[in-house]
C-alpha cells in the first residue's frame, strides 16, 4: 500500500470526498478531492460508495478507508441534497437508547442494526482477552416498580 489515508470527509459543492493521505515512501501529505458523480438525493449510498471503492483511478488512494465510512459520507452528502442540515445526518449515526426503532424505514433500521453489531463486537468478551472471567455474576440493583391502575383492578381468579 503506497498511500496511507489520515483523514477523510465530504464537500457539498461539488459533491467530492475530500482524502487526506501520506505517500508512504516519500512521507508527503496529500489532499486529494475526488468528485462523486451520477449521485443524487434519490441515489443508494452503499452502491455509490462500493462503485467508488471499486474505481481503478481511486482504488489505491481508497484502499485504507472502511467501506462503512465511505457509506457514512455519501449518506451526507445525499442527506444534504434532500435539504437536511449537517447536524441532522450526524445525529442519525448515533445510537439512542430512548429511541423507537419500529419507526424507522427498512434502510435506517438496517443501518441502526449494523451500529449495535459493530458496538456488540467492539465491547465483547472472548476467552482470549486478558480480563475474560468465565462465569461473572453481577448484582445489579432493583428498581421499585410502579404500580398501574390496572393491577388493583383484576379478577381475583386470574
Amino acid at each position: 500500500m503506497r498511500f496511507a489515508a489520515k483523514r477523510c470527509g465530504v464537500q457539498f459543492s461539488p459533491p467530492s470526498i475530500v482524502l487526506i493521505y501520506e505517500h508512504t515512501e516519500t512521507k508527503k501529505v496529500r489532499k486529494r478531492i475526488i468528485p462523486v458523480r451520477n449521485f443524487s438525493k434519490y441515489s443508494d449510498y452503499s452502491m455509490a460508495a462500493e462503485r467508488l471503492k471499486n474505481n481503478p483511478r481511486h482504488r489505491d488512494y481508497l484502499e485504507g478507508v472502511s467501506q462503512s465510512q465511505l457509506e457514512k459520507l455519501h449518506i451526507i452528502l445525499r442527506d444534504h441534497m434532500q435539504g437536511f442540515s449537517l447536524e441532522h445526518s450526524l445525529s442519525s449515526f448515533c445510537l439512542d437508547p430512548d429511541e423507537d426503532l419500529n419507526k424507522l424505514d427498512d434502510e435506517d433500521l438496517a443501518r441502526k442494526k449494523g451500529q449495535m453489531d459493530e458496538l456488540f463486537e467492539k465491547n465483547r468478551r472472548r476467552k482470549d482477552d486478558p480480563d475474560f472471567v468465565y462465569d461473572l455474576e453481577v448484582d445489579f440493583t432493583k428498581t421499585t416498580l410502579e404500580k398501574c391502575s390496572w393491577d388493583d383492578e383484576s379478577d381475583d381468579g386470574f
